[in-house]
């Protein structure tokens, strides 16, 4: 929208200037007669410096702590009774992020030259999503704002407590499987050569699994460049498949079939589902807009297509949980639990009961996961390592009778 410039007199007879955000000049006007100023002049404004500035501030990210404690303290501050503005001034103070204290401003600025708080967040995608900006916005017109804020906050925490329990999960067995290919790229790069070199200097026939680890290390050492070009070069494509429509299908579908991992996925993925849109539905955002927000932050392709079904089906008429159930991308006890609950009139405290349900089995499948991936890790490192270790000293057996 435009952006005027204005001078008035406010009711003690000073000077204010300002601007504002309107649709046109007469908008403008009216959105400042609230604020008791006698309008002076106003004019629309080039808007270059302001548009960059804040599309150089929606790019950014914050973390997600810190999202949950702006949220907190917000619905705290709207709660005592104390002005949007004046609270959004106050955080836009006390935030440790430079980055988000520039976004708080902003909103604050666009608060105070008329604009809803929801609309002000929807300018900063990435920081305030879809689903953030929708529950403000059901706040602000139930006038429930500081107990949606509230509830923004549980949800949020809840939801990184999901993804760093996951992370953790993944985290553990690629350190060690990283470290696991750095030794063994040092022994094939550095040490194997030395020994090879002494073996030569001997003379005679290596037994057969020490030449076959020589030949291997010659191997590595002379194409290992060629070899990170390669891997770098199908990363790459893979990286730009991944980002097609097709090729995003296809991977989310992969993932969820991995042997260990897929399992564990799935289950984060049922409980973030059950989980926003129970937290949308309590909040009074209509069934429908709940069910689109939830479909673009499932994280998941195949859970997005079967909730875009539910939302094809709900519009002709059907429940949510047929479906659910036709897709296939979630277990029959959730859609059956579904089922319940809107048959009872309580679908978001369905919703909420499988939520935790799925939380606590990504809890036990972490545990599990960890507990059986340090053994096989170790049982790895030992065979490779070990049968790297076997193959050089075989030949140390013959070392006398080379030398004599």
């Amino acid at each position: 929208m435009p952006l005027y410039g204005y001078v008035a007199k406010n009711e003690e007879g000073k000077s204010v200037t300002g601007s504002i955000e309107a649709r046109d000049e007469m908008v403008a006007m009216d959105m400042l007669r609230p604020k008791n100023l006698v309008i002076i002049s106003i004019n629309e404004q080039k808007k270059v410096r302001g548009d960059s500035a804040l599309k150089g501030l929606s790019n950014k990210k914050v973390k997600p702590d810190e999202l949950v404690i702006f949220s907190r303290q917000l619905a705290t501050m709207v709660n005592a009774g104390i002005p949007l503005v004046q609270s959004l001034d106050i955080l836009s103070e006390q935030m440790d992020s430079p980055i988000f204290r520039q976004v708080i401003a902003q909103v604050r600025s666009n608060v105070e030259s008329g604009s809803s708080l929801s609309a002000a967040l929807e300018k900063h995608p990435r920081i305030f999503t879809l689903l953030y900006a929708n529950m403000v916005k059901a706040g602000e017109t139930s006038g429930m704002l500081d107990e949606i804020l509230d509830r923004l906050a549980g949800y949020l925490e809840k939801n990184n407590n999901l993804q760093r329990k996951v992370k953790t999960a993944m985290i553990y067995p690629a350190v060690v499987s990283l470290m696991a290919l750095v030794i063994t790229l040092v022994l094939l790069l550095k040490v194997i050569p030395t020994f090879e070199e002494i073996f030569n200097t001997l003379g005679g026939t290596l037994p057969m699994p020490t030449q076959i680890l020589i030949n291997i290390s010659n191997v590595v050492r002379h194409y290992f460049v060629h070899s990170l070009v390669i891997m770098a070069l199908a990363g790459f494509v893979v990286g730009k498949l991944v980002q097609t429509p097709k090729g995003h299908v296809k991977f989310d579908q992969l993932k969820l079939k991995l042997p260990i991992f897929g399992p564990l996925l799935h289950k984060v993925a049922v409980a973030r589902f059950s989980r926003t849109l129970s937290t949308l539905i309590r909040s009074g955002v209509p069934i429908l807009a709940a069910l689109d927000i939830v479909g673009k932050t499932a994280g998941n392709s195949v859970i997005e297509t079967a909730v875009d079904q539910a939302r094809v089906g709900i519009r002709e008429g059907e429940s949510i949980s047929s479906p659910l159930a036709k897709s296939e991308a979630f277990p029959p006890m959730v859609t059956r639990m579904i089922a319940v609950g809107e048959e009872s009139g309580e679908l978001e405290k369905m919703l909420s009961k499988i939520a935790d349900f799925y939380e606590e089995q990504v809890d036990a499948s972490v545990s599990g996961l960890t507990s059986l991936i340090e053994p096989l890790i170790i049982a790895f490192l030992g065979i490779v390592v070990g049968s790297i270790v076997v193959a050089m000293f075989l030949p140390i057996f013959k070392i006398t009778e080379l030398i004599g």
